[in-house]
């Protein structure tokens, strides 16, 4: 009896060992085929998602379009870890196939998709208030900020990040300085914080 506990005792250990021993392997092939797997199932949703022609509005003419997201494309990239996205047919092309594309937005609001549309939109433009010409510092690493027409403050925060373009068409866009010095002015109640805003209309500054 006494040699059979004995052994018993060793057998447990022997399983115990084992099963220790195993663990990392096991581990190892789970966490293998999680990093391999997320990408395929982020690739195959991205396939999926925009799958057939979706009617847009037009960032150049404000028209509403149909288009095409090139599907295997966004596959292919997001299995690499891209985020890319293209078009693979318009309603406007062949005549207007040289566009920058930044309809993609409203399908699929990435990074990529908004810093495509916000560099279309800001080309050209001054800030409402100091009228000083705009470059991509004054919008880019989160520092966008837009007057409505009511002349409030909006940071890109503050909106959907999926009707962007028709927001755009209503704002006034504004440079770093303005953007932050506006940020205070609004912040504290009315005829609290003087100060010159010559871009504006009149009433705006009272």
């Amino acid at each position: 009896m006494a040699v059979q506990t004995q052994q018993g005792r060793y057998g447990g250990c022997g399983c115990f060992m084992l099963t220790f021993a195993i663990f990392p392997i096991v581990l190892f092939f789970v966490g293998a085929v999680l990093v391999t797997g997320l990408p395929v199932a982020v690739s195959l949703q991205n396939y999926y998602k925009n799958r057939g022609r979706q009617p847009v509005t037009c960032p150049d003419s404000g028209e509403p379009v149909d288009v095409e997201v090139d599907r295997k494309f966004a596959f292919w990239t997001a299995l690499r870890g891209q985020e890319h996205s293209r078009l693979q047919s318009c309603s406007r092309w062949p005549e207007k196939g040289d566009c920058g594309q930044e309809c993609l937005q409203q399908i699929d609001p990435s990074p990529e998709n908004i810093e495509r549309l916000l560099s279309k939109w800001y080309e050209g433009k001054s800030c409402a208030i100091c009228r000083r010409a705009l470059g991509a510092s004054d919008w880019r690493r989160s520092r966008l900020a837009l007057l409505n027409e009511q002349h409030k403050l909006f940071e890109l925060r503050d909106m959907y990040l999926d009707e962007l373009q028709q927001s755009l068409q209503h704002m006034s866009p504004l440079c770093w300085n303005c953007h932050q010095e506006e940020r205070a002015r609004q912040a504290v109640p009315q005829r609290m914080f003087k100060g010159d805003r010559h871009g504006l209309s009149p009433a705006a500054i009272d």
